[in-house]
């Protein structure tokens, strides 16, 4: 087969520093930007033997070492409305457009459905991966379906909300098939009229006050809300919330509440309850704790940060002190929202 690679603009040894919001100097072997489809079929197709790592906004990953193979950065542009009716709108949003500034243009545009996943970072492509979700919503709730190149054959195949197998920060593209796909767009459906609100988090009910509830007001809470928590990655390197929330079950969940009257946590089936991270490893006296170049932030206890100058491997050796701690205390199992690689 023609090899096309001398057309393409393949970097080596390419630093990553500013391609993750962590802020860690790892080096990929191979690094390209891909801008089209027909690029990305090509090099995939090129590139058979070696290592594929995809790349987004670089704000979900956690690099622990040199990068083996070609790393590919997806910046696939564009978002098209392709359906739109009195109540409902569908619009196709490709991989490569960031997940905020979409929800801003849906705001504007008074599309309703994710004004509650304002100032999540990362890139669209992200998001079914591992379901996004804040503040009582989640991308399941209006998603559709989702585009993908096969890495392996470079086959399209369109994937629907039952078959992407979603559930709490995970889907089959984090688990079964994983490495397996690459999600070059999304469909949502959402509202025009008629917006379900969802305000049930008391943190953004009590932000807005006595404003008026509307898609803006809803947008401008949470983004408030999670500005006082989340530090700048310009300038505190971080990837938002490190850990996911534990779920455990009813009688573990009130014999922790017997021993720890003030834990944090709500219920979210019959007979689970969420744990609050963030209230396991405050608890523990881990916020605003730093060791060497890495820490806890001050403001949110699930978020890591690197201080300056850190490597990854010092973040993880916290993140696993973390973890241990927790089990240790609380006989549970914290696990990583972030991809360690």
């Amino acid at each position: 087969m023609l090899n096309r690679n001398f057309d393409l603009d393949i970097k080596s040894n390419y630093s990553l520093e500013k391609s993750n919001t962590f802020g860690l100097d790892i080096a990929s072997e191979s690094f390209f930007i891909v801008k089209n489809l027909k690029d990305l079929k090509n090099i995939l197709s090129d590139n058979k033997t070696k290592k594929i790592t995809v790349l987004g906004g670089g704000s979900n990953i956690l690099f622990t070492k040199f990068l083996d193979g070609l790393c590919l950065k997806i910046d696939l542009k564009g978002i098209d409305i392709i359906e739109e009716n009195k109540n409902n709108v569908v619009i196709n949003i490709m991989a490569g457009e960031n997940w905020h500034d979409f929800v801003q243009w849906c705001v504007n545009k008074g599309f309703g459905g994710v004004e509650n996943l304002s100032l999540i970072p990362g890139l669209v492509g992200a998001a079914p991966i591992q379901n996004i979700g804040a503040y009582g919503v989640e991308l399941k709730d209006v998603f559709i379906s989702c585009n993908t190149v096969n890495i392996k054959d470079q086959t399209e195949k369109e994937f629907d909300k039952k078959n992407c197998l979603f559930g709490y920060r995970t889907s089959r593209f984090k688990t079964i098939d994983k490495n397996i796909y690459i999600i070059t767009s999304i469909k949502l459906r959402l509202t025009k009229e008629k917006h379900k609100y969802n305000i049930s988090y008391g943190s953004v009910k009590q932000e807005i006050g006595n404003r008026e509830i509307n898609l803006e007001s809803i947008s401008n809470a949470i983004i408030k809300i999670r500005k006082s928590k989340l530090p700048d990655t310009n300038i505190l390197g971080n990837c938002g919330s490190f850990f996911k929330n534990p779920v455990i079950n009813e009688s573990k969940y009130f014999e922790l509440k017997k021993k720890f009257p003030s834990l944090s946590a709500f219920k979210v089936e019959k007979n689970q309850y969420k744990i609050s991270a963030a209230w396991l490893i405050e608890f523990l006296k881990y916020k605003g704790r730093s060791i060497g170049n890495v820490g806890v932030y001050k403001n949110q206890a699930l978020v890591l940060v690197n201080l300056g100058g850190a490597t990854g491997k010092e973040l993880l050796s916290l993140a696993n002190k973390i973890t241990s701690e927790v089990y240790y205390n609380f006989k549970i199992t914290l696990q990583p929202e972030v991809e360690i690689l």
